[in-house]
């Protein structure tokens, strides 16, 4: 929850302006990135880590329809947030498990990708791993609601591109493992 002095306040200016140093409570009006004048700390605007999954059996990719905003209605990549201490090979498991009930295999990281996420007025730099994961065979989603309306497996060709959550990023993803496992998205 956020301080009530700040209702209001974009997240973004929050990000990209400081007004005291958290360190040493200087006044400072500082815009991110930058040095305080009174402790010389720094200051950066750093991206939240997120972990993604493309849950691959066989020719097939799992989506899931999101449930909540933002994006609510697109198909999505499975995966979430790290939390602070979590590393997002190990979020990736956590995330899977909760959201649609599998345990799985990492087999490789398929790459990293910058963008921005969106959520009531507030704007934030995210930094999204996404792994290719092996979910066993005859894997059977039990899909958590709060979360995810449906879930659909898709080979390279029915991939619903123009219907897909942070589109920024999840396009290209989706076109690399496309690429990767030797199909083409239509």
């Amino acid at each position: 929850m956020r301080c009530p002095c700040l209702v209001g306040v974009p997240y973004l200016e929050l990000v990209h302006q400081l007004p005291y140093c958290p360190l040493c409570g200087s006044r400072i009006d500082l815009v991110v990135p930058g040095l305080c004048g009174s402790c010389g700390a720094a200051h950066y605007r750093n991206a939240r880590p997120t972990a993604g999954a493309l849950v691959v059996s066989g020719d097939k990719v799992l989506l899931v329809r999101r449930a909540i905003d933002p994006w609510k209605g697109h198909w999505d990549i499975p995966g979430g947030f790290c939390n602070g201490d979590e590393l997002p090979a190990h979020a990736i498991r956590r995330e899977i498990q909760e959201e649609i009930g599998l345990d799985i295999d990492i087999t490789g990281l398929l790459g990293m990708w910058l963008d921005t996420y969106e959520l009531d007025g507030s704007t934030f730099d995210t930094l999204n791993c996404y792994f290719l994961v092996d979910p066993g065979p005859d894997p059977i989603v039990h899909l958590d609601v709060s979360e995810n309306i449906e879930a659909r497996w898709f080979t390279a060709s029915e991939l619903p591109i123009g219907d897909i959550a942070f589109p920024k990023h999840q396009r290209e993803i989706l076109t690399t493992w496309a690429k990767q496992s030797g199909s083409q998205v239509v």
